[in-house]
């Protein structure tokens, strides 16, 4: 099952270009969860759930992701998302909300905290993807298939053709090098993420993201910023290194660090319910 129970997703519009894909379930404080690089609501479908058995979860597709509708106007880079998630946040008038978020929800979890001081009450921010130094950097390092692929899509030509040739299989390449067992990849949740990949425009919106990499490097400037709690998990075998994560977490005052064993960067699909512990347990 790829949905998860309770009520649909919906759309939220947040303003004349800007509606969101949203599902709320639970009951409790607030708690909002933002996805990854490439992803969409359903990736926190395990998590979720045992989330919002204390909390009330309000789980996102970030813009141009999943089927939240498509501006092709947009930059699609990390202050386009901070934007659309502070939005999101004003419109369903969220306050003391705990926000998680993974790989790039990871970063904006932290950028959307420094700049909503007064409605954010903690943050954990997973595996953040805040260490770029190349056009792709942080999925280029999962493997050689990665690293060629993700790579050749700032080439314009050959970038516009390799997008329009993905399918499930690269797809599922690519996503397994962010698992520490690429064999617990969901092959039913690789189908929806292809599936969604055909909506018109949307890969060239993909490769959007990844040419506003700089931006997300950019984002720890804002970490300075941050008064609330933040708890920062990594996967033992995540993409960035120990001496980015160490950076990060010397830029923020109010944090801690936690690794989760045998865990990649996808960690809400590989590992929940340590995951889940780790949230609950510091809540």
């Amino acid at each position: 099952m790829l949905s998860m129970t309770e009520a649909k997703p919906s759309l939220l519009k947040v303003s004349d270009k800007l509606s969101v894909r949203f599902q709320r379930t639970g009951s409790g404080p607030p708690l909002l969860l933002i996805h990854t690089i490439r992803t969409q609501l359903e990736y926190f479908r395990s998590l979720a759930p045992l989330l919002a058995k204390s909390h009330t979860a309000y789980v996102i597709d970030l813009p141009g992701h999943g089927h939240s509708p498509i501006d092709p106007s947009a930059n699609f880079d990390e202050p386009y998302f901070r934007q659309a998630v502070i939005r999101v946040i004003e419109e369903l008038n969220l306050s003391d909300v705990t926000i998680v978020g993974e790989s790039i929800g990871g970063a904006l979890a932290l950028t959307v905290a420094a700049a909503l001081p007064q409605r954010v009450k903690r943050v954990y921010a997973i595996n953040p993807y805040d260490y770029e130094t190349r056009y792709g950097d942080g999925i280029r390092r999962g493997n050689w298939f990665a690293n060629f692929i993700i790579g050749s899509l700032q080439i314009p030509l050959l970038g516009a053709m390799n997008a329009s040739l993905e399918n499930k299989l690269v797809l599922g390449k690519i996503m397994g090098g962010g698992y520490h067992d690429p064999r617990k990849l969901p092959t039913d949740l690789l189908a929806e993420f292809d599936e969604v990949a055909h909506r018109p425009g949307y890969k060239r919106i993909a490769r959007k993201v990844l040419a506003g990499w700089r931006s997300w490097s950019k984002a720890r400037d804002y970490y300075r910023q941050i008064s609330t709690p933040v708890t920062l998990i990594y996967g033992d075998s995540d993409w960035s290194r120990t001496d980015e994560r160490e950076l990060t977490r010397s830029l923020i005052p109010a944090s801690q660090m936690v690794t989760l064993k045998n865990t990649g960067h996808f960690s809400a699909l590989e590992n929940p319910s340590e995951l889940a512990r780790v949230i609950l347990a510091t809540e």
